[in-house]
């Protein structure tokens, strides 16, 4: 099948994910992940996450991962190296935050995040990977002054770059971005002001869109990362994903480790179902998402949402060959194939009760990457 696509997931995040999702948005940041983040200006500590953070998505069939970073340049650097030393494709972005009143020691100048962008860009790009590109990253309107926006913004143009962020995911982070940019009409037009809203752009969340930034979204060609575990792990809020499809807005999903307290696609999959479902329960008119379909948002979604359809997502011919070879039934595996059936059975069945001892191989660009090679293991 495919290879799954992960459009959103913080490296950074996965040491303590399962754990600390007691807080809801802001609070758990300030708390939990700004303290931990600020420890990847130490190079050996950043090595030991995001060799077992690629590690961890490859063994998940996760092909393709649009991963958050750190503030620190030389880490990020170093996880787009461990992403091409491992074959993963990657879209991998420095994060950029000039305003941090809580934990003053993790932030930049708008001047440091500016140089540093652009050495990370240049730096990342000439090492020429044929996998992992970098990609802008603004970690969200709250965390970066609009001066800084702006800027990112021409920077992704003049490099003709993509641009990842959050939007929507918290009613007290929508409230406060109200508040800080006034001038904007709402939260997407903050984006949308500084050229920050492209066909090569994915936000993550978008639980509070209004039907009219959705059109804007439509409009600029601009994606969203549903991210239900994550969504319900904070309380933050559901994502009506049918809403969004029904705009014709891109939609991909992702883990958003560690908000998000799985690294597996697999795990994006269910909760995306089971956020259907709620949202069928709230209003009976609501149309469930099927399993079918969310299925693709996990692969040719997810490709589309990053602008890599055109490599990626399917078995069309002329694309790279991203994917994973299932064993419904492996051996001491978490399945039990009792009746027979086909395909659309089996592929259910590994959707809702598989997990990693099912995927018994996995190919990127056509080179097999899982089982790990002896000296990678």
């Amino acid at each position: 099948m495919p290879g799954m696509v992960d459009t959103h997931i913080h490296a950074s995040q996965y040491s303590y994910s399962g754990t600390s999702l007691d807080l809801p948005l802001l609070q758990w940041l300030v708390t939990y992940t700004f303290p931990v983040e600020s420890r990847f200006k130490d190079l050996d500590f950043a090595n030991r996450v995001y060799t077992q953070v690629v590690k961890r998505t490859l063994r998940n069939g996760t092909t393709t991962a649009c991963y958050f970073a750190t503030i620190h340049t030389d880490a990020s650097l170093l996880l787009g190296q461990i992403a091409n030393d491992f074959g993963q494709r990657a879209l991998v972005g420095k994060v950029c935050m000039d305003k941090n009143s809580a934990v003053k020691h993790y932030k930049e100048t708008s001047h440091e995040s500016q140089e540093e962008t652009c050495r990370f860009i240049a730096e990342l790009l000439n090492k020429k990977y044929p996998l992992v590109k970098p990609v802008v990253t603004p970690r969200f309107a709250l965390s970066c002054t609009g001066a800084l926006l702006g800027q990112l913004g021409a920077i992704a143009k003049n490099n003709n770059l993509h641009i990842q962020s959050h939007i929507s995911e918290n009613v007290e982070e929508v409230k406060l971005v109200m508040e800080t940019f006034p001038e904007s009409k709402s939260y997407t037009d903050v984006y949308y002001k500084c050229n920050l809203l492209t066909n090569k752009t994915v936000m993550a969340h978008g639980c509070y869109l209004t039907d009219e930034e959705l059109a804007l979204f439509r409009e600029t060609g601009a994606s969203l990362s549903h991210c239900p575990n994550s969504n319900i792990s904070l309380c933050s809020g559901f994502l009506n994903v049918r809403n969004a499809l029904n705009h014709k807005v891109k939609v991909g999903l992702g883990t958003d480790v560690a908000g998000g307290y799985s690294a597996s696609m697999l795990d994006a999959i269910r909760s995306a179902l089971e956020t259907s479902k709620v949202l069928t329960i709230q209003d009976p008119e609501h149309e469930t998402l099927t399993f079918e379909e969310v299925f693709r948002l996990a692969t040719l979604g997810g490709s589309q949402a990053l602008a890599l359809d055109d490599q990626i997502g399917n078995f069309e011919i002329g694309k790279d060959f991203d994917a994973m070879r299932v064993n419904v039934a492996a051996p001491d595996g978490p399945v039990d194939l009792i009746q027979s059936g086909g395909p659309k059975f089996n592929l259910e069945k590994f959707l809702n009760c598989g997990d990693d001892r099912n995927i018994v191989e996995v190919f990127v660009a056509g080179r097999r990457v899982v089982p790990f090679p002896e000296h990678q293991q």
